[in-house]
């Protein structure tokens, strides 16, 4: 192994305590273990500064001697998270909450049945062979934080530097393996504002079939990763398209590839939805998710349109994009919960304001959302997406910015916006006015808050009881 092995301090800073004290675990029991993977990838990238990633282990010890190393510990616990395939966690107990550490016996594996598990894992005591088994070069460099060095057998660090994601041995037997790979390719591409070497892409289109069978589970996973990670998610989208993966399991967003817009834009459909995704903050991946398919409705509505004589027009989108939406996020087995925000977005990013609205127009706009401020600031961050994406001057940012501020103001006035903020309920009207429960109490508050909106004075009890009996009277029912 000397061959492959370069002393190197990665943590300047100082090694981590939890990670000290797994380390000794193993050494003083003459066991090997090593950092691999994304963290040690990473610390060599950006250094030890503001560490947030998880750290990963692998070891010549077995699942069984890494479970009795920590058996009688108080200050931590293991569970056998996946010990069939060799990994155990060791658990620290932490004030804000638990810590865990995989550790991974070496390994290698058997054929792939399903293009993402291997038949049969088989245990190792080399790390060259657990190294090798794994996915692309800069994912395969251990460190040994107690004594300073690093085993680099596949070169993984002169890729870092040259800023290449290659796949470890020949690229086609590891996408054949694995059908994720090359997503996670795509993926760790636009992470890390890398390029995919060009042997490694040219196999990409060669194993869709192995990628197929990838659960649409994983795919959400890798995907959300990427608008998570990413500061231009568009980067691993256009990777994704130009190789095929892409229409495994978007192909809508496909349909406006070349489909020009108005003078409004500077780029086709496809990548003015991209460009928005990447303007929108990555630190709210869902409204990054709907920016991307904000306008993915587009190209069906603009060919209806000309098939009916009706010109190069755009009428609905946004309604035939929440559909599209729906369905393509329930494909990737989204929760309904977000499901129903992300279409939420595409629907109402269309919102149209000018100054001369009321202050009871803009009640009536903040009723729509139920008084969700949060809801708020994303569609405003959609928006600001939707924008920017276009590609030309930016004209509406200042009479946004001006009615964010109106929002601003009318609901820190505690204005009612939904039934529920009444100074008045159900049971009240009941009592005041005789009636027995029935849809006339809903429509009369309704009634009373439609008068709230536009004048927030009359939320007082006394004088909803008046506006009830101005319902009453207007329906016949007094």
């Amino acid at each position: 192994m000397k061959e492959f092995k370069k002393e190197i301090d990665l943590f300047p800073s100082g090694i981590p305590e939890d990670i000290v004290y797994i380390v000794e675990q193993f050494i003083k029991n003459n066991y090997e273990i090593y950092l691999v993977g994304g963290a040690v990838r990473n610390l060599i990238l950006y250094g030890d500064k503001n560490i947030n990633w998880d750290f990963d282990f692998t070891t010549n010890a077995t699942p069984e001697e890494v479970i009795k190393l920590f058996k009688k510990n108080k200050k931590v616990f293991t569970v056998p998270t996946g010990i069939a395939h060799g990994t155990v966690s060791v658990v620290f107990h932490k004030e804000n909450g638990n810590v865990a550490y995989e550790i991974t016996t070496y390994r290698t594996e058997d054929i792939y049945e399903d293009g993402r598990h291997p038949k049969k894992v088989n245990f190792s005591k080399s790390l060259i062979e657990d190294l090798s088994r794994r996915d692309f070069t800069i994912n395969s460099i251990a460190y040994q934080p107690i004594e300073k060095f690093i085993v680099d057998p596949f070169e993984g660090i002169k890729d870092l530097k040259r800023k290449i994601i290659k796949t470890v041995g020949n690229p086609v037997e590891r996408f054949s393996e694995d059908g994720l790979r090359p997503i996670r390719a795509c993926r760790i591409a636009a992470q890390l504002d890398f390029e995919i070497e060009k042997e490694t892409f040219e196999a990409i289109p060669k194993t869709l079939e192995v990628t197929k069978k990838v659960s649409m589970e994983r795919v959400r996973e890798e995907f959300m990763k990427l608008l998570k990670t990413s500061e231009k998610p568009s980067i691993g989208i256009e990777l994704m398209r130009e190789s095929g993966i892409l229409e495994l399991f978007m192909p809508e967003l496909l349909e406006g590839f070349k489909i020009e817009q108005n003078e409004f834009h500077k780029y086709d459909i496809y990548y003015h939805n991209l460009y928005s995704c990447d303007a929108v903050t990555k630190e709210r991946p869902l409204v990054r998710l709907a920016a991307l398919l904000h306008d993915i409705g587009k190209a069906r509505a603009k060919s209806y349109a000309i098939k009916n004589g009706i010109g190069n027009v755009f009428y609905n989108h946004e309604v035939i994009g929440e559909r599209i939406t729906e369905k393509i996020m329930k494909r990737l087995k989204f929760s309904n919960a977000d499901i129903h925000y992300v279409k939420k977005l595409v629907r109402l990013h269309m919102f149209y304001y000018t100054e001369e609205w009321t202050d009871g127009a803009v009640r009536r706009f903040l009723r729509k959302f139920d008084g969700d401020e949060n809801f708020l600031k994303d569609l405003f961050e959609l928006r600001k997406g939707d924008r920017l994406g276009s590609g030309m001057k930016d004209k509406d940012a200042e009479i946004l910015e001006k009615f964010r501020r109106r929002i601003n103001k009318i609901v820190a006035e505690d204005n009612a916006l939904k039934v529920t903020d009444l100074d008045i309920n159900g049971y009240e009207i009941m009592e005041r006015f005789n009636i027995p429960p029935s849809r006339t109490i809903g429509e009369m508050l309704e009634y009373m808050l439609e008068k709230v909106l536009d004048n927030p004075e009359l939320n007082k009890k006394e004088k909803l009881f008046e506006i009830g009996k101005e319902f009453l009277e207007k329906e016949g029912k007094l």
